[in-house]
């Protein structure tokens, strides 16, 4: 199985948020900030090609259809996905399969994508019009019943074109997509976030998500404010980091803009992310 790491843009998070109530005073000696208390953050995805034949894309980024409404994040460096995937030589029609963490618009904005055909007409297309698109049922549901704290990070354009064509699959449980590719159902940041389990033949990579974020997110008790339910973040986070020491897991970080990747090790009570390179997924 090949895996890459495509960095489709970045923006600004206050760092308040992103490490709720850990004081400044800490987490700055993990994760930088700038004047205005914005950290920089990476949109990470993924791009998976199984010996079966399969071609996945893990999340898709923000797209450009919402930028003007969302100027407070500050993006910046966009890349399109389309053109990251084609100079993987992999051409967007190609792609078999989409897996969606969740459908806050940093991770789904390019399911659709904007377009003008030569008379003038504009609308949307779906960015990978063959893809089926891997959401758990209960952050469909999420989405189109937000709770109060969710409402702002959804916009149902850029799923609805996905299920007028029938393109999305919903999933209950843990699910495989194939032998190499498992899903896994974790709750806490939203409802229902998938994180994908790619499970090489020497050792498990695991995209990690909103579950963690960051490296700097590797300790449980660090939990974003964005994390509606927090107590389950944490339960969640410590299911994840166990079994990922046990197993000696490679996580890969969809938000750090200066770790991509690492392993985790157990000391005591408390987990450390290993320095890893990241070169050994592309």
């Amino acid at each position: 199985m090949e895996i890459k790491l495509i960095d489709t843009g970045y923006f600004y998070a206050d760092g308040g948020a992103m490490f709720g109530a850990i004081p400044k005073t800490a987490w700055s000696r993990r994760y930088p900030a700038d004047a205005q208390n914005g950290c920089i953050l990476a949109m990470r995805s993924v791009l998976v090609k199984t010996s079966c034949g399969k071609i996945i894309l893990i999340d898709t980024g923000a797209g450009t259809k919402q930028l003007q409404k969302l100027n407070y994040y500050r993006f910046f460096d966009l890349i399109d996905p389309v053109d990251a995937l084609l100079k993987a030589g992999v051409n967007r029609e190609a792609v078999t399969d989409v897996i969606l963490t969740h459908l806050h618009f940093d991770h789904c904005g390019d399911v659709t994508r904007p377009y003008k055909t030569t008379d003038g007409i504009s609308g949307l297309e779906l960015t990978f019009p063959n893809a089926t698109h891997w959401v758990s049922r209960a952050q469909w549901e999420n989405m189109l019943h937000p709770n109060a704290l969710e409402k702002d990070s959804y916009y149902l354009e850029n799923m609805q074109l996905a299920a007028d064509y029938e393109k999305i699959r919903l999933i209950d449980e843990t699910t495989r997509l194939c032998n190499e590719v498992e899903l896994r159902l974790f709750d806490g940041h939203t409802p229902g976030q998938i994180a994908p389990y790619l499970k090489q033949q020497e050792r498990t990579v695991v995209f990690a998500g909103d579950v963690i974020p960051l490296a700097a997110s590797v300790s449980p008790e660090w939990i974003s404010a964005y994390d509606t339910f927090p107590v389950t973040s944490y339960q969640q986070k410590l299911c994840m980091l166990n079994e990922a020491a046990t197993e000696n897991q490679l996580l890969i970080y969809c938000h750090d803009a200066y770790t991509p990747c690492s392993g985790v090790k157990k000391v005591n009570n408390l987990f450390i992310r290993k320095k890893e390179d990241p070169d050994i997924l592309c």
